[in-house]
This record gives structure tokens, C-alpha cells and sequence, in this order.
């Protein structure tokens, strides 16, 4: 049985889970606007879960710098 976990990405500590968050909550982060956003979305789609943070590099439009900006606001 498949859980849908959309819309479960934002925590109480303020950090956004990449693997759950909406478009809207990824939108919260420094950095991503809704073109980001839906790329995050596709890749995670396409891809499966991210299995750590670094593999937030491999979406289209992340390189280091993006990276880390995110890194202390986006958990698994």
C-alpha cells in the first residue's frame, strides 16, 4: 500500500523534508521558487526519494552554492 506523504514537508523545527514537501513548502526555502520547486518534485518523481541532503545536487538548477544555502533548512 502506497502512503502519499505530500504536504507532510514541513516540521516543527522549521526544516523541510525534500522527500514530502509540496511545492508550497518547498517554495519556503531560500532560493526556490515555484520553477525549483517543481523541478525538486519531477526529480523526486522520476527518481525515487533522496536517500541523503547532497543528492538535492543532482536536480537540475542545484549546484554547490544552492546547496548550500539549503542545506541546514531541508532534512530527509
Amino acid at each position: 500500500m502506497k502512503t502519499d506523504l505530500a504536504g507532510q514537508g514541513a516540521l516543527a523545527d522549521g526544516k523541510v523534508n525534500i522527500n514530502t514537501a509540496t511545492g508550497k513548502e518547498l517554495e519556503t526555502l531560500s532560493g526556490v521558487g515555484e520553477a525549483t520547486a517543481s523541478k525538486i518534485i519531477t526529480y523526486r518523481k522520476e527518481h525515487g526519494l533522496f536517500t541523503c541532503k547532497e543528492d538535492l545536487k543532482k536536480v537540475p538548477g542545484i549546484g554547490d552554492g544552492k546547496f548550500k544555502k539549503l542545506e541546514d533548512s531541508i532534512t530527509l
